[in-house]
């Protein structure tokens, strides 16, 4: 496969940004670690194969976003892999189901990993995750509640990172408070980024910050729920970091919202969910849930060359 066809299949793929399902994947590793009394080689098998699972299932709903705008695309913007003939639609229908079909197999398997019987969460959670997928692409994104079906995948993608752990250790109650923190923050993400390809306005790029910031309020919040030697001391100042690293880009985007600055702040934020993510994995394991960071260096990378929105 020549070189070009790789970075067309790249460009559909939005490989850079499948390292932010990686990241929801390993908050729920932190998690499960913090919390088990002991972790089995099982828990962290089937925490790999989540991830995979994880992975699959956003490339696949990145395919399907763009064969749904197939129509709108040839129009607009043209460079894209399907409009412009690089990737065929047939190709992309094939790429998209099997990758819905590995992620939705990857999940069965991690449900079989642990104590010897078949969780069937994490199956739940993938077949969630595709119906949600198949509505947003398929037309939701277009209505007022897009940014909400948007943010429900990444809320159970967060849930399918922690569906390995017991309810004992970790209640439904603050597993669906953790996943609604990312899921909020996604809200307000996508509601910014809806007109990021024209001139956006500033009253609803202000609404939508202030959802991303709501989002980081309830994550504060949540620290008060857990017991008060559950992760780091930290935890306050690197939120308030966070938002600082995307509170720039977009004070800037609303002060000027043209396209440039808009699509930078975006792609701060989409990618700036690694580092949400691992904020959130020092309440559980401290600072070591830092570590998640080291999923944004082959983002970056990538994104040198790949568009990510």
């Amino acid at each position: 496969m020549s070189r070009a066809r790789i970075l067309a299949f790249a460009q559909l793929l939005r490989l850079p940004n499948v390292f932010t399902a990686f990241a929801d994947i390993a908050l729920g590793t932190c998690v499960g670690f913090a919390l088990l009394p002991s972790v089995p080689f099982e828990f962290w098998a089937g925490s790999a194969l989540l991830a995979l699972s994880s992975g699959c299932l956003y490339l696949a709903g990145m395919v399907w976003n763009d064969y749904f705008d197939f129509a709108e695309d040839l129009k607009a913007r043209a460079f894209r892999p399907l409009p412009s003939g690089r990737v065929g639609k047939g190709t992309a229908i094939v790429l998209g189901v099997l990758l819905f079909a590995g992620g939705v197999s990857l999940a069965g398997a991690a449900g079989m990993q642990v104590q010897g019987e078949w969780n069937h969460e994490p199956l739940a959670y993938a077949v969630g995750i595709v119906i949600m997928v198949l509505c947003y692409d398929g037309g939701l994104k277009r209505t007022p509640i897009g940014p909400i079906s948007m943010a429900s995948c990444r809320f159970l993608n967060v849930l399918l990172g922690l569906s390995l752990i017991p309810e004992a250790a970790f209640t439904t109650e603050l597993r669906i408070y953790l996943a609604g923190v990312v899921g909020l923050y996604i809200v307000g993400v996508t509601w910014f980024a809806r007109t990021e390809e024209g001139k956006s306005r500033k009253r609803d790029l202000a609404l939508a910050a202030s959802v991303i910031g709501l989002s980081l309020v309830l994550a504060l919040v949540l620290r008060g729920k857990l017991p008060s030697t559950s992760g780091t001391v930290a935890f306050p100042y690197l939120l308030v970091g966070f938002g600082f690293l995307i509170g720039i880009p977009i004070a800037r985007a609303i002060a000027s919202p043209g396209p440039r600055e808009v699509q930078s702040a975006v792609k701060r934020c989409v990618l700036g969910l690694v580092v949400l993510d691992a904020v959130l994995a020092t309440m559980f394991v401290g600072l070591p849930g830092l570590l998640i960071l080291l999923l944004l260096p082959p983002a970056l990378w990538l994104g040198k060359w790949i568009y990510s929105t």
